[in-house]
């Protein structure tokens, strides 16, 4: 099983490499796979790559449904 993510595109860094923001954790990844990623954007990030763009409101949506997954998962400590 793949799971991409989606997170936000804070500063290229050069043509091939951006640094991304997920959850707070910001990340070089290499964007030679979405040229025209602009900082702002949301991309979907595969292992270090992002691997395509994602519209905005949808990422948010994403974003929430993690979010609120992470919530209701009981953590080693609650157990």
């Amino acid at each position: 099983m793949c799971l991409a993510l989606p997170a936000r595109l804070i500063e290229r860094c050069g043509s091939d490499d951006a640094v991304v923001e997920l959850g707070g954790v910001r990340k070089t990844v290499s964007v030679a796979l979405v040229p025209d990623a602009r900082t702002g954007d949301y991309v979907i990030v595969h292992v270090g790559h992002a691997i395509g763009l994602i519209d905005p409101a949808e990422a948010e949506r994403t974003l929430a449904l993690f979010a609120q997954l992470q919530q209701d998962t009981p953590q080693e400590s609650d157990a």
